[in-house]
């Protein structure tokens, strides 16, 4: 694997491809620069090498939400809004440009000298970067003399920045920093795993990790599965699950799953009970289940102190944790607890010698809301990207940097 680690940019301008898509508020205030951040240590390379940077991302989706007359929202999205939060953290002026592929964009990057970066408008603003357009890639490609891609949580798309540019930098592209670290990680986790290996699994559906339970099935030693997914299985099983979510078309797959976990010898704990609430909101009542017993009009919102002490003892003994999803609607304080036990007992584990990957999406907004980025192995930026790789998927980003 070729890093930016591995390349002089003395001379170079360099066009990376960077995630800074970040949330913001209404006023268009950044809440959370950590994607901005992750990006940095790539950045800082290139600059100390005598390199200058074009960095490229998107924002949001502009062409799924566009304004009443059909035209684009370019105050909505526009990545201006991250040019003086990224100035400040380099600690120099980053120059943007209104468009990435007018002849104004080529005059500013082509004129870039040593030391300074330009920061290209907002990628999908054209629908050819999320159709994979080679001439977009192309016009694109004009930017720079050599291709680092960053941008891991886009790794599995195969966007025009993301893909098909690479073509254009025969012998001159890497991967930056971030996106060497995400796949290191994600290796050590899927192919070198020290044992007893646990995935904990959660979030709102099991279509979702359907990929990602088989894959790991034979991989890993215990799977633990919370959130909503969990009241399929039950509902699969017989149980009466309230009001939970559930997918009835996916009750068939649940079984399947549990079978080939039993004959793989692979532990697939459920947890048994779940705090329940009478309605989906910060004011609901709230009371203690058994998940084969949630009675009508309520629904399972969080796992129960059984389960998390069941979670508990398997995560304390596991020299590997993957997490992926949160056990409960840890968003909403009285359904926290299961998912801030969970990431207590990895931090416990972590510090005790285990090797632990957050993977991303809820799992690293958990990890964050809780205090404990600093005190894990390991939080992903991948979100979709990461997930994919767990399910045994080619990464179109990946790959276009190893071909």
């Amino acid at each position: 694997m070729i890093t930016a680690g591995n390349i002089s940019f003395s001379g170079v301008r360099a066009l990376v491809r960077v995630d800074f898509n970040v949330p913001m508020d209404k006023s268009f205030h950044i809440t959370d620069d950590s994607r901005i951040r992750a990006a940095l240590p790539t950045i800082r390379k290139i600059l100390a090498d005598g390199g200058s940077v074009v960095l490229m991302s998107h924002l949001g989706r502009p062409q799924k939400k566009l304004k009443e007359d059909g035209s684009l929202d370019r105050e909505k999205f526009t990545l201006q809004h991250t040019v003086k939060r990224a100035s400040e953290l380099l600690g120099r002026p980053v120059l943007f440009s209104d468009d990435c592929i007018g002849e104004e964009a080529f005059q500013l990057s082509s004129s870039l000298k040593p030391g300074e970066v330009l920061l290209l408008e907002n990628l999908r603003f054209y629908k050819e970067e999320e159709k994979g357009s080679r001439d977009f890639a192309g016009k694109l490609a004009r930017h720079g003399t050599y291709y680092v891609n960053d941008a891991f949580g886009t790794a599995h798309r195969a966007h025009a920045s993301t893909a098909i540019i690479a073509e254009f930098f025969p012998g001159r592209k890497c991967f930056g920093f971030l996106m060497a670290a995400e796949l290191e990680n994600a290796e050590k986790v899927m192919n070198n795993s020290g044992h007893p290996f646990t995935a904990i699994l959660g979030g709102a559906k099991v279509s979702d990790k359907i990929r990602i339970i088989e894959n790991l099935i034979g991989k890993a030693d215990n799977i633990l599965i919370g959130g909503g997914m969990a009241y399929t299985f039950f509902r699969a099983m017989g149980g009466h699950i309230g009001n939970s979510l559930t997918e009835d078309d996916k009750l068939d797959m649940a079984l399947r799953l549990m079978e080939k976990a039993r004959t793989a010898g692979c532990n697939l704990l459920l947890p048994e009970d779940s705090v329940i609430g009478d309605k989906f909101d910060h004011d609901a009542s709230t009371r203690i289940a058994s998940n084969r017993e949630i009675p009508d009009g309520w629904m399972g919102l969080d796992i129960g102190p059984e389960s998390i002490r069941a979670f508990e003892k398997v995560v304390h003994s596991s020299r590997t944790i993957l997490w992926n999803g949160p056990m409960g609607v840890f968003e909403m304080k009285k359904f926290e607890e299961g998912t801030r036990k969970i990431a207590e007992a990895v931090v416990q584990a972590t510090g005790n010698g285990a090797w632990s990957l957050i993977g991303g999406g809820d799992s690293a907004a958990a990890i964050s809301k809780f205090g404990f980025e600093k005190q894990v192995s390991y939080v992903s930026t991948g979100g979709g990207a990461l997930l994919e790789y767990f399910e045994g998927k080619t990464l179109p980003g990946v790959k276009a940097l190893i071909d």
